[in-house]
């Protein structure tokens, strides 16, 4: 199969959600050790913006998946709808009465409009998928960071 290169590209040429990952590498504590703020736990303030980056991170890498798996399935579409049409207009302009043609055209244009209607549903489908994966990643960061201010706030209150 013959690609086409307006259809078949990779979105990470041009967005690299991996890259943005070598940021949570970056060591902070040793930076902000320097500035000792009383009742701050540097540490613990530091991992979960690490977590808040990595959860980040993870929510980019579904939506360019995401987007991806929809953009191969419009290819796809189309690739087969060329496909489709092509074998269509041979058997339309084969033989037969005029009446046959009509009827055949009619049948056609119903076929094409159900098929229209089930690809759009499968690609909304598809990108509603994508968007409730990356959505859950950070609903859940922020349920963990909520957590973790509480824990902040208990530890420093019982230390006074």
């Amino acid at each position: 199969m013959a690609t086409n290169p307006f259809l078949d590209f990779d979105l990470t040429k041009f967005f690299d959600p991996s890259k943005f990952a070598e940021f949570t590498k970056v060591d902070f504590t040793k930076t902000l050790a320097d500035y000792k703020v009383p009742g701050i736990d540097v540490d613990a303030f530091v991992s979960a913006q690490r977590k808040n980056i990595e959860a980040v991170t993870a929510a980019n890498q579904l939506a360019v998946e995401g987007i991806q798996a929809v953009l191969r399935r419009q290819a796809e579409i189309l690739r087969q709808s060329l496909e489709e049409t092509s074998s269509v207009v041979s058997d339309f302009l084969s033989t037969g009465t005029p009446e046959d043609k009509v009827a055949k055209q009619a049948e056609l244009v119903k076929t094409a409009f159900e098929k229209a209607l089930a690809n759009v549903k499968e690609l909304a489908e598809l990108i509603a998928k994508s968007n409730s994966e990356a959505a859950d990643v950070l609903s859940n960061r922020v349920k963990e960071s909520i957590e973790e201010v509480k824990a902040a706030i208990a530890k420093a209150q019982t230390k006074h």
